[in-house]
């Protein structure tokens, strides 16, 4: 049934420039890595996608193996687009990705000319798309010459099969020899989809400056740490949490004594700004000029309405960024 969105989506969303392009991106975007796979519920999933969408997130974000079981996310979305959302695809930016195991053998991994194709014609099978409007490569292929893996996207992109291409977790130089090459073949390098948050700040250490001086845009993944920065952990481990669940990115070890101090701190500034933790580590990766958009994930409507709130106050004073600092790990230069 189709769904029938707000006619109010667009008034309080804030969209951003992606680099130089003429793309714009809405400050936060919905990612389908967690929650969105075969073993959860779709009705779940429809329920977070239609209201993502009525709060004005345009872009939701995809990659082959999210699930579980690998391709269960597209085939997912695929499902709740084709039925609820198919007559506003012009209005969405869908994205996918391959770089990391999808199939078994040796075509279905890291960065090869025939993977990257042949991959991208399953998802858009899955999702019963013609093309994606981003298409990037997941992680960089230390074995292939970057000069295939860049023709590829250059070929995907006059094939049709997508709009616009990028890069994640390539590092600064790895960045500005990708983005040369492709800019050699003619096609622009739009996005580059690090990982970035209070907690893990490499990005500061060369990549930003990059990715500004080369006209790309930045969407960060994880700004909440897997959940590290919410209120989730603030006392320790909820039986019901990530982080007690096996299979799943985040791990018990993490919760350290030291950690809980670092949390509880952050939260108490979190609160003298009237914001969540989860809220203020929204607005602390947004107050970098150079990233177009933070990619949350969420497992119910609340987190998604919770994270879009944190934009209504986004700005922090030296005074905050500083004690942030004192907490954290700034990238010392």
């Amino acid at each position: 049934m189709e769904h029938i969105p707000s006619t109010g989506r667009y008034d309080q969303m804030r969209y951003n420039r992606c680099g130089r392009s003429g793309l714009k991106l809405p400050a936060v975007s919905l990612g389908l890595w967690q929650n969105w796979g075969g073993v959860d519920s779709l009705e779940n999933g429809r329920a977070m996608i239609h209201r993502a969408f009525d709060l004005g997130i345009t872009h939701f974000d995809l990659a082959n193996n999210y699930g579980p079981p690998y391709g269960s996310a597209e085939e997912n979305f695929g499902r709740i687009l084709q039925s609820d959302l198919y007559s506003y695809r012009d209005e969405l930016v869908i994205s996918t990705k391959a770089g990391w195991d999808m199939w078994p053998g040796p075509y279905g991994d890291w960065g090869s000319r025939k993977y990257l194709i042949a991959s991208l014609d399953q998802s858009l099978l899955r999702m019963g798309l013609e093309y994606v409007d981003i298409f990037y490569h997941h992680r960089p292929d230390p074995e292939t010459p970057m000069e295939e893996t860049m023709g590829a996207l250059d070929h995907i992109v006059r094939s049709g099969k997508s709009l616009y291409v990028g890069i994640s977790q390539y590092n600064p130089d790895e960045t500005f020899k990708a983005v040369g090459i492709l800019r050699d073949l003619g096609t622009p390098c739009l996005i580059h989809q690090p990982n970035y948050s209070m907690l893990d700040r490499w990005i500061e250490g060369g990549l930003l400056e990059t990715l500004d001086n080369l006209g790309m845009g930045c969407i960060v993944f994880s700004p909440l740490a897997q959940g590290l920065l919410t209120n989730r952990y603030l006392n320790g481990i909820p039986p019901d949490s990530r982080a007690a669940k096996e299979g799943t990115e985040l791990g018990e070890d993490e919760i350290t004594p030291d950690f809980l101090v670092q949390a509880k701190q952050l939260d108490s500034i979190a609160l003298k700004r009237g914001q969540s933790l989860a809220q203020m580590a929204i607005a602390w990766v947004m107050r970098r000029p150079q990233v177009t958009s933070a990619l949350i994930g969420a497992s119910r409507v609340s987190q998604i309405e919770e994270l879009v709130a944190a934009l209504d106050n986004p700005r922090f004073t030296p005074e905050e960024l500083a004690e942030i600092d004192s907490i954290t790990s700034p990238v010392l230069r």
